[in-house]
């Protein structure tokens, strides 16, 4: 058993610019990293969410206070609130879809708020670049190498850092935490716990157990702070876990993810950037038969509605330290397709979550859906800027101080995006 065979199935994948070659040096901090819950102590937590395959923002943020709306969308609008199945008002104008009835709450309580017609000021409708340059946070660039997270996250270097301080819930590094500063990225928490199981019945000593074995062979000095990083990150309780509040998350692969997010915050062990997506059971790229108040756009909204609604409802207070941001590389277009779907647009919506939240308020310029107001007389015209809306998390939730290093050769918008935190 080699050390790139054991890294392989461990479960875990540590990376700097997503290079396996990288794992030694980070393993490292392993060996001097203190290990009792209360290390790090509070820590604020930034969770991003990413919306891959372009979720249609018109009928998650239903604007049923605009005539076009229902013009262009014969078949597949979510009607207006108090019709069947209709929209869920939330300032008289904008709605929530009628299956997303699990974030209500939050948002009476002024805990979710919404930022509309945002997007990039990059005009593509390529799913691949689009992605890349909202995780780069340089759109139109493709020459930056390293991902606005992993930017964030090395302005903020501390001694004695957490090596769990970045975590993605993923199979692989995402683009947004490539860079200088260590992530780990994994699928399942459990996995830890399943092959700490395997290894203890074939040696006494576990982790401890296996090394020692193979302590004559390649896995030397980085085996050994391999298995005290599984022992870590094994804090976590896996196999235990219960969620708290009676909060239920749904059995996908994105309620999974954000419940074993939710059990690393618990755990103590000093993150503070998270990043999952919404997995391969929710697909948002629905050209045809897309659905309104009903369909395939309804069943992914409901599961992705009632995953955050959990992952909130379980952390209960926790959420004073914890923001929880949506998004998407684009939207789709204001009219509906000859296959009762949309296709790719630019302007949407991204949905932000937490105690410290000014919610109970849809952030942005939404200019309209009449013909002259759309952006190339198609799509929601983009008014913000995303990069407005990674700067306000950075700088007041995580404290970022120097946002020109974060978002190179932008400035912000003329008019200052801010205001959904406190």
């Amino acid at each position: 058993m080699d050390r790139r065979y054991f890294l392989k199935t461990s479960g875990i994948g540590l990376a700097s610019f997503g290079l396996m070659a990288a794992a030694p040096e980070f393993l490292h901090q392993f060996a001097s990293a203190q290990t009792s819950k209360s290390a790090y102590g509070k820590k604020k937590v930034l969770v991003t969410v990413f919306q891959r395959g372009a979720v249609d923002g018109l009928n998650m943020i239903v604007p049923h206070g605009d005539s076009a709306y229902y013009d262009l969308r014969r078949t597949i609008a979510v009607p207006q609130p108090g019709k069947t199945n209709g929209a869920i008002d939330l300032d008289g104008h904008f709605g929530l879809h009628s299956s997303m009835s699990a974030l209500a709450p939050f948002w009476k309580d002024k805990k979710f708020a919404i930022i509309d017609a945002v997007g990039s000021p990059d005009n593509t409708r390529s799913h691949f670049d689009a992605q890349d340059y909202m995780e780069s946070g340089t759109p139109g660039n493709k020459g930056t190498r390293d991902g606005w997270l992993n930017r964030a996250v090395q302005s903020l270097e501390e001694k004695n850092a957490s090596p769990f301080r970045s975590v993605s819930m993923t199979s692989s590094l995402p683009r947004a935490l490539y860079g200088k500063a260590p992530s780990v990225a994994m699928t399942n928490l459990s996995d830890f716990a399943i092959k700490a199981g395997l290894y203890t019945q074939n040696f006494k000593g576990g982790f401890e157990g296996i090394y020692q074995e193979n302590a004559k062979d390649s896995l030397g000095e980085t085996g050994k702070e391999t298995f005290e990083a599984v022992n870590f990150l094994k804090q976590a309780n896996p196999s235990q876990y219960k969620p708290e509040n009676d909060a239920v998350y749904p059995n996908t692969q994105f309620g999974r993810s954000l419940m074993q997010i939710a059990q690393l915050i618990k755990a103590g062990i000093g993150l503070e950037v998270a990043f999952t997506d919404t997995g391969n059971d929710i697909r948002w790229d629905t050209h045809t038969n897309q659905g309104g108040s009903q369909g395939q756009l309804a069943n992914f909204l409901r599961t992705f509605s009632q995953s955050i609604a959990a992952f909130a409802t379980d952390l209960g207070p926790r959420m004073d330290d914890v923001i929880l941001l949506t998004m998407s590389e684009f939207g789709r277009t204001a009219r509906e397709n000859g296959g009762r779907g949309t296709d790719h647009g630019h302007g949407n919506a991204m949905l932000v979550l937490g105690n410290s939240v000014r919610g109970g308020k849809v952030y942005g310029d939404f200019k309209g859906l009449k013909n002259d107001q759309l952006n190339e007389g198609r799509d929601l015209a983009v008014t913000t800027d995303f990069r407005d809306v990674f700067s306000e998390v950075a700088s007041k939730h995580l404290g970022t101080k120097d946002l020109k290093k974060l978002f190179p050769d932008y400035s912000g918008s003329k008019e200052k995006f801010r205001g959904f935190l406190s």
